[in-house]
C-alpha cells in the first residue's frame, strides 16, 4: 500500500465521519465537517500529485480514484436530500449517472481495460465538491459562527445555500454530458468485443 493509495481510500471512511458531523447540533460539528470535506478535497489533489510525481500510476489507483470520489460526493449528496437542501430529482440524475459510468468501467475492467477519468469527468468532479463546500459552509456560518458571535447570519446562509444550489445544477449538467461522453465513447467495448477509442 503506498502514500497515493492510502490517501484515495482515506475519502472513503472520511465520508462516514463528515455525513455525520453534518447532524449534530453541539458547537464545532459543522465547522470539524467542513475542514474535514476540505481536507478531502485537498487529498483528491495530493494523492494523483504523488503518485505522478514519484510514478507511482497504477490501475488500480485509477479505478479507485474515481470510486472515492463518487463515494464521497454521493455519501453527503443523501445527506443533503435528507436535510432537503438538495432537490431530489438532481440527486437521482447524480446517482443513475455514477451508476452507469461505474458499470461501464466494470465491464471494460472485465476486458483488461482500465476507463480513467477525463477532463469533462474531472471538471464534473470539481463542480460538485465547490457546491458541496457551500453546503457544508452554511451551517458552519449559521450555527458555529452564531454561537461564538451571536449574529443573525441566515441572509447570507440562504445566499450561500443558493449558491450550493446553482453550482450544483450545473455540476448535474457536466455530470450527464460527461456521462454521455463516458458511455458513447466506449459503446463498443461495452457491447461488443471491441477496445475503447483513445
Amino acid at each position: 500500500m503506498n502514500v497515493p493509495n492510502a490517501l484515495t481510500l482515506s475519502r472513503i471512511p472520511l465520508m462516514f465521519v463528515i455525513v455525520g458531523l453534518m447532524y449534530p447540533a453541539w458547537p464545532g460539528a459543522a465547522t470539524l465537517a467542513f475542514v474535514l470535506f476540505i481536507g478531502a478535497a485537498v487529498g483528491d489533489w495530493l494523492d494523483g500529485y504523488i503518485a505522478r510525481k514519484q510514478g507511482l500510476v497504477s490501475n488500480f489507483g485509477k479505478l479507485m480514484d474515481a470510486m472515492a470520489d463518487k463515494i464521497m460526493v454521493i455519501g453527503i449528496v443523501i445527506a443533503l436530500v435528507e436535510k432537503h437542501e438538495i432537490p431530489l430529482a438532481l440527486a437521482l440524475i447524480t446517482l443513475c449517472r455514477e451508476f452507469l459510468v461505474t458499470a461501464m468501467r466494470m465491464v471494460a475492467a472485465s476486458k483488461g481495460v482500465v476507463v480513467a477519468a477525463d477532463r469533462a469527468g474531472k471538471s464534473k468532479t470539481v463542480t460538485q465538491l465547490v457546491a458541496l463546500g457551500f453546503f457544508l459552509g452554511a451551517p458552519m456560518v449559521s450555527q458555529d459562527g452564531g454561537y461564538l458571535f451571536h449574529w443573525d447570519a441566515s441572509a447570507f446562509v440562504k445566499l450561500v445555500l443558493n449558491v450550493g444550489v446553482f453550482i450544483y445544477v450545473l455540476g448535474t449538467a457536466l455530470s450527464v454530458w460527461s456521462g454521455y461522453r463516458y458511455i458513447s465513447r466506449n459503446a463498443s467495448l461495452v457491447f461488443g468485443d471491441e477496445r475503447p477509442r483513445p
